[in-house]
């Protein structure tokens, strides 16, 4: 559908941005379901900027990524109960000139692990205590899953440890622990690590399902070793895309193309 004076303007507020796949998935699901709304960049360093822009120009929703995702928090004007005690937004909804602010990480998450598991009563083992092991952990509590957090950092990990109620393991000590579900939340397994792994190989045995926050690549080191060892997996281009489909459905109302939209994310990955 082209861009005219009718179209709903929606878009991702980062910096940068230009590598976001949420365009192309997003566009996409408007595109299948004939819908007059298009989702576009936008680069900035100022939040409270960026907010009050939004609201002048009337643009509809936004998705939040580093390095605003709590920059942005002081300029809402209602924020969701599970995102403020995660303290941290990636979704924000503009409406009649005020901002609401939700978190869609942990939704995505937990979307992502319930493909192949419940999760109620389920022991969780969370490597890393940066915002998306905050917003993992915090998700998993809602659905009622026991946690055990593991990081690099003490004081950091044990401050993340204390907010969500669990214990805490220094990560050189998590290769000696077990859990029905085992979750990378750290960039270990990407770039100049692309050839590392968080855990062990001997350790996996120990874990019947490892997630990897990791999408870039599909199939990481601890991925690959894990199937190797027998566990489920799961790839972090799932919790990509149902942190985009929670979105899509918030700001439309719309059960999202949810095939669609995965189909977009990974033509992107084969472009890259």
């Amino acid at each position: 559908m082209p861009v005219n004076g009718t179209t709903e303007v929606y878009g991702i507020l980062g910096n940068p941005v230009g590598h976001s796949l949420s365009p192309a998935m997003q566009n996409a699901a408007f595109r299948h379901l004939g819908l007059n709304k298009v989702y576009v960049p936008f680069p900035a360093l100022d939040a409270g900027a960026a907010i009050a822009g939004f609201k002048a120009l009337g643009v509809r929703g936004v998705s939040v990524t580093i390095p605003h995702k709590q920059a942005v928090i002081p300029f809402l004007d209602a924020i969701d109960p599970v995102a403020a005690k995660i303290g941290a937004v990636n979704t924000l909804v503009v409406n009649g000139g005020q901002v609401s602010g939700f978190n869609t990480d942990w939704l995505g998450a937990n979307a992502a692990l319930k493909e192949l598991t419940s999760l109620a009563g389920r022991r969780v083992l969370i490597l890393g205590a940066g915002g998306s092991a905050r917003a993992i952990g915090f998700g998993l509590l809602e659905e009622g899953a026991e946690l055990t957090l593991a990081s690099r950092t003490p004081a950091s990990g044990q401050a993340l440890a204390q907010a969500l109620g669990c214990p805490w393991l220094p990560l050189d000590d998590a290769a000696g622990a077990a859990a029905d579900i085992l979750i990378n939340a750290t960039s270990v397994g990407m770039g100049k690590d692309a050839a590392m792994s968080p855990m062990p190989k001997a350790a996996l045995a120990n874990f019947g399902l490892v997630m990897d926050i990791v999408y870039a690549p599909l199939e990481t080191t601890l991925l690959r070793e894990a199937r190797a060892a027998g566990c489920q997996t799961i790839n972090g281009l799932a919790m990509l895309l149902y942190q985009g489909v929670a979105q899509f459905e918030r700001w439309t109302g719309l059960n999202a193309p949810v095939a669609i939209m995965r189909q977009e994310l990974l033509a992107g990955m084969a472009r890259r």
